[in-house]
C-alpha cells in the first residue's frame, strides 16, 4: 500500500473525534492503567529511578574502594562505639539498621490494617512507623556528628583514603534525605487516616467506593524500597 493510501486508510477507520477519545483515554488512564490505582505505576516508575541513582553511588563507591592505592579505613573500627570502657564495633549501625527493619514490619501492619478499615489501628501503625524512621534519621545525624568531630571531612579524614569521607556523607546524606521524606508524608497520610479521609467516596474512576486505603499501600512501597536500599548500604558500605 502507498503512504498515500495508507494515510487515507486511517483517517477512514479513526476520524479526527475518534482520535480526540482515545488521547482522552490514554490521558486519563482509562486504559493504561485498567483497574490499577495511577499512584502505583507512578511509584514504582519512580523507585525504578531511584534504583538507578542508588546503583550509580554503590558502583562509585566500590570502583573507588578497589582503585584507591591509600588504604581504606575499617569501618569497624570508624563507626565503633565506646561503653563501659569496652569499644564496640558496629553498635550504632547496627542499632539504626535494627530501627529501620522494625519499621518495615509496622508498615506492612498499616496497609494491612488500613484494608481492613481499621483507621484506629493504621492510625497508630503508620505513627510508629514514622517514629521509628524519625529515630533512625536522629540516630544517624548523632553518627554525622561524632564522625565530623572526629576529623572526617568530604576530602579527607585521619584513618585513611580521602574518598571515604565523600563516599560516606553521599550514600548516607541520599538516604537520610530519603527516610525524611518518608516520615514527613507518613505523617501527611496518617492525619489523613485520622481524619476520616480515607473512608469518604472519591471522584474518578474509583467513584461508588468507600474505604480505598490504597495511599497507605502505596506510601508502604516507598518505604520499603527505602529500607532495602539500607541492607545493601549496611552490606557494601559498613560491612566490606
Amino acid at each position: 500500500m502507498a503512504p498515500h493510501e495508507a494515510i487515507a486508510a486511517a483517517g477512514t477507520l479513526a476520524p479526527p473525534g475518534r482520535w480526540r477519545d482515545i488521547v482522552a483515554d490514554v490521558s486519563s488512564d482509562q486504559r493504561a492503567f485498567k483497574g490499577v490505582p495511577w499512584g502505583k505505576p507512578m511509584m514504582w516508575i519512580f523507585l525504578l529511578s531511584d534504583t538507578f541513582i542508588f546503583g550509580s553511588f554503590l558502583i562509585s563507591y566500590m570502583t573507588v574502594r578497589i582503585s584507591t592505592t591509600v588504604p581504606w579505613p575499617n569501618p569497624s573500627e570508624v563507626f565503633a562505639l565506646t561503653l563501659f570502657g569496652q569499644t564496640v564495633p558496629l553498635l550504632l549501625i547496627a542499632i539504626m539498621t535494627f530501627v529501620l527493619i522494625s519499621s518495615s514490619g509496622t508498615m506492612a501492619l498499616a496497609v494491612n490494617y488500613g484494608y481492613r478499615r481499621d483507621r484506629r489501628t493504621t492510625f497508630a501503625l503508620l505513627l510508629a512507623t514514622a517514629a521509628l524512621g524519625a529515630t533512625f534519621v536522629g540516630m544517624q545525624a548523632f553518627e554525622w556528628y561524632k564522625l565530623i568531630s572526629e576529623g572526617v571531612r568530604p576530602w579527607g579524614n585521619p584513618w585513611g583514603a580521602a574518598q571515604f569521607g565523600s563516599a560516606f556523607f553521599m550514600i548516607t546524606g541520599f538516604h537520610g534525605t530519603h527516610v525524611t521524606i518518608g516520615v514527613i508524608f507518613l505523617l501527611i497520610v496518617a492525619s489523613k487516616v485520622l481524619r476520616g479521609s480515607l473512608d469518604q467516596q472519591r471522584p474518578g474512576f474509583l467513584t461508588g467506593r468507600r474505604g480505598n486505603y490504597e495511599i497507605v499501600e502505596i506510601m508502604g512501597l516507598y518505604w520499603h524500597f527505602v529500607d532495602l536500599v539500607w541492607v545493601f548500604i549496611f552490606a557494601f558500605f559498613y560491612l566490606w
